[in-house]
């Protein structure tokens, strides 16, 4: 399984515009094949930062991701709201080891 979480910030001004975005995103990736996890998180402390975690099955469904319609309407709608690059940071699972539980 292959785990990313996404970091963003974005400006106050685009917040509202960014969450649409970023749902309408959520709701198309849910639904690929090899997405196991997808959750969109909004920081408590700073309603301007926000998290993705994603979750795949493999390498190749991850990349396969960064190909499909929704994530690069996604990428070119929100590049102009983010107030610095996102940085997404890869993390391999040890627990739970048991495919049947991802």
């Amino acid at each position: 399984m292959i785990t990313t979480c996404v970091h963003i910030s974005v400006n106050p001004e685009n917040k509202d515009s960014f969450i649409l975005a970023t749902i309408e995103n959520y709701r198309e990736s849910v639904k690929e094949p090899g997405n196991l996890r997808f959750d969109f998180l909004q920081q408590a402390d700073d309603p301007c930062r926000f998290m993705l975690y994603e979750a795949f099955e493999s390498e190749d469904a991850a990349s396969s991701h960064k190909n499909t319609c929704h994530y690069l309407k996604w990428r070119s709608t929100v590049a102009e709201y983010m107030a610095e690059p996102r940085t997404g940071i890869k993390y391999l699972i040890i627990e739970p080891n048991d495919r049947t539980k991802w």
